[in-house]
């Protein structure tokens, strides 16, 4: 079953970046979204709601507790932008499962965003479990010429795959950024939550994920570099 009929395929959004994945025609998008005009769907990865307060639950050092709603508003931004039909969340949105249950305005927030849509919280490793919100709770999704997982495969997938999990990040001049991996048939996204750390794209684990491509930064611009550029 599609998540949406196939909508006319609109110019990118300013600072967003058009490519082809398994004949897939994306869009990534300057906040880390990922957006598939054609069926109408939003990809976002690693939101990690409620990081905060696992922290001081877990009697770490205490953070501001803004990030989840800096994160759903950010979220919210981009569904307001791009009016999707469906919305994939790739794992580990919320930090661990006690983390999703949400004071009531950040649920009221996040409901809001999820009403009138289909939404899909795909498993992840700080998330494991199904959590008591609407929407499917699935191990991974096949759609079109695309599967949506939380980590990469460990051997090269047999469809365009949509992946999460590792954070990437790129040193530049400017700093550190956050970025795509583009390496085909795979795309890694970046980390959605305020809150995330990030792993470099020269780090062993993103060499043997994607041993080349490039890494499609994250900004006011998305901006393309070859990822052997940017790996030491």
């Amino acid at each position: 079953m599609t998540l949406a009929p196939p909508r006319p395929d609109p110019a990118p959004a300013s600072g967003a970046l058009a490519f082809k994945l398994a004949g897939a025609r994306l869009e990534a998008r300057p906040s880390g979204a990922l957006w598939w005009p054609e069926r109408g769907v939003l990809t976002v990865s690693d939101l990690h709601l409620g990081k905060s307060e696992r922290i001081a639950r877990r009697g770490g050092t205490l953070l501001p507790p803004y990030e989840t709603l800096e994160t759903l508003d950010r979220l919210a931004g981009e569904i307001a932008a791009t009016g999707p039909r469906a919305v994939v969340c790739l794992g580990d949105s919320f930090d661990d499962l006690e983390a999703a249950a949400l004071p009531s305005p950040q649920a009221e927030r996040l409901a809001a965003m999820m009403a009138g849509r289909r939404w899909i919280w795909i498993e992840g490793n700080h998330d494991p479990g199904p959590v008591a919100l609407g929407g499917e709770h699935l191990a991974e999704l096949r759609e079109g010429p695309l599967v949506f997982r939380h980590a990469a495969a460990e051997a090269c997938p047999e469809a365009g795959e949509l992946s999460g999990h590792f954070h990437p990040k790129a040193r530049t001049r400017g700093g550190a950024r956050r970025c795509f991996v583009l390496s085909p048939p795979r795309l890694i996204l970046p980390a959605f939550g305020r809150y995330t750390g990030g792993l470099d794209v020269g780090a062993p684990a993103l060499r043997r994920a994607a041993p080349g491509g490039l890494a499609l930064l994250a900004g006011a611009r998305v901006l393309a570099a070859p990822l052997e550029r940017l790996r030491g």
